[in-house]
């Protein structure tokens, strides 16, 4: 008989208990990654940054992502073969000890240095709680499994920002990182009562981590720069080569490794591939929304800032409970109907979010900005699950890894894209502009351009939503399990 049997028989028993605890941790590693956004200008003025230094001190935000990023592929794999429970309670150390450099920062160095830390330590939750959830529950609740975790990443995301402000008012923008610390420890705790099982014929291939990690830094920072569309540089351009011709390297390299990071069956199964381009697709669509709605509310329709986030919320809000509905209809439905539904619902959100001016009615505004939340979520589970089934159980760690990495990456040209182009548009728009003899002249017309460069960049996320569905008619289930499914 199979040893594992009654030990998954009766895991399988206490599968909420198990999701629980997954489900907390990757909430507390999310919610530092938009905390950041309440304590950034409280950082600034305790370590002295001058605004004119803003650029400088976006790397607070942006060296958290790039770490974040590269964390899972390495973390991922790791997991699957030193077992899934130890690493997640590493990758919370790792957290922790990241959280009390940051809370001890005497200058703006120190806090990068000591975010990169702790975002490697966040970054590295998110896909062994993926592969630990799909190993917790039978096959036909895996998509149920992704879709809670999904939503506890995302709930932490959404209210990273309400909770770094009420910690900021009542005890100091320091006491976020500090109160990090005793959460990790607790999680830590409670994940010690759970099996860890290593892989003792699992190898880890650390050159094709080091390749790949350095892989996905170039490409983010590449990706991430504003000269990619104004054409200013060569930088980016140099960066973004560097980055794929060291994917190119890693794939000659990991074809004569025994156990590469990148196995040829990831690259190979058209369900791996179809999920990994429709994920970066969504990505770009995500953080052009996330960036660009209180953007928008907060300059050309002149709302305050609690309006502003209150118009993101309406959109956020969605997103956990879009995820939750996707893995609870995904065993009836299968992966593609409900991808393809969720693009669909965030494409039209945002084409009809591409016809807002400076006034729009409550209606207009509501319901689009919750049928793109929604779509957001519903995608999720189905990506998850497509990608996770390529993969053998003891890859499980490294396909999630590389399948939550790539809506990263999407990210980080979503981001230079609104930064980028969204500016150059802005400056043709408004170069006939000339100061009239009344504030009314000039402030019109660079309200209406600001409003068309809202207007464009709401269209073509939407339609780059909608293009998704290509890739997502090609994602299905397949069948790359090779042992029982139980590495936790």
């Amino acid at each position: 008989m199979n040893a594992a049997g009654p030990r998954l028989t009766s895991l399988r028993s206490s599968e909420t208990v198990v999701l629980g605890i997954i489900c907390l941790g990757v909430f507390s590693t999310a919610l530092d990654q938009t905390v950041v956004v309440a304590a950034l200008p409280a950082v600034m003025v305790d370590l002295e940054i001058p605004l004119t230094d803003l650029d400088r001190a976006s790397w607070i935000v942006t060296g958290y992502l790039i770490s974040y990023t590269v964390a899972m592929p390495l973390a991922g794999r790791l997991s699957d073969v030193y077992g899934r429970v130890r690493m997640f309670q590493a990758a919370l150390i790792v957290f922790s000890i990241g959280s009390a450099f940051v809370a001890l920062a005497p200058n703006f160095e120190w806090v990068v240095s000591a975010r990169v830390v702790q975002a490697f330590g966040g970054g590295a939750t998110v896909p062994i709680g993926l592969a630990m959830a799909v190993a917790a529950v039978s096959p036909e609740r895996r998509g149920v499994a992704i879709g809670l975790v999904a939503a506890s990443a995302e709930a932490g995301s959404v209210l990273g920002p309400l909770y770094g402000g009420a910690i900021i008012e009542l005890l100091g923008w320091r006491w976020i990182f500090w109160l990090d610390i005793p959460q990790s420890f607790i999680l830590i705790a409670l994940l010690a009562i759970l099996p860890n099982r290593a892989n003792p014929a699992a190898r880890m291939d650390y050159f094709g981590a080091l390749v790949l990690g350095a892989a996905l830094t170039v490409l983010s920072i590449g990706l991430s720069q504003r000269a990619i569309f104004s054409g200013e540089s060569l930088f980016p351009y140099v960066l973004i080569a560097l980055g794929v011709s060291l994917v190119l390297v890693l794939v000659l390299f990991e074809r004569r490794t025994v156990q590469p990071l990148l196995a040829s069956f990831l690259y190979t199964s058209r369900a791996f591939l179809s999920s990994n381009i429709t994920q970066f697709l969504v990505g770009v669509a995500l953080i052009i929304s996330l960036v660009a709605v209180p953007l928008m509310a907060g300059t050309v329709m002149e709302k305050r800032a609690w309006e502003s986030a209150l118009h993101l919320v309406r959109l956020t809000a969605a997103i956990p409970v879009g995820a939750v509905v996707g893995g609870y209809i995904l065993r009836w439905t299968g992966v593609r109907t409900v991808c393809i539904t969720g693009l669909a619902f965030i494409g039209t959100g945002l084409l009809f979010m591409s016809g807002w001016e400076t006034e729009v009615e409550e209606l207009r505004l509501t319901m689009p900005l919750v049928m793109a939340g929604l779509g957001f979520g519903l995608v999720i589970p189905p990506i998850g699950v497509s990608a996770l089934s390529a993969a053998p159980s003891h890859y499980w760690g490294a396909a999630a890894s590389l399948v939550t990495a790539s809506r990263m990456v999407g990210m980080a040209l979503g981001l230079a894209t609104l930064s980028a182009w969204g500016i150059e548009r802005f400056y043709s728009l408004t170069a006939d502009v000339t100061i009239g003899s009344s504030y009314e002249e000039t402030q019109a017309p660079l309200i209406d351009a600001g409003v068309t460069v809202f207007q464009n960049l709401f269209m073509i996320s939407g339609f780059l939503a909608l293009f998704a569905i290509l890739p997502a008619l090609l994602m299905r289930v397949e069948d790359g399990q090779d042992g029982d499914g139980s590495f936790i």
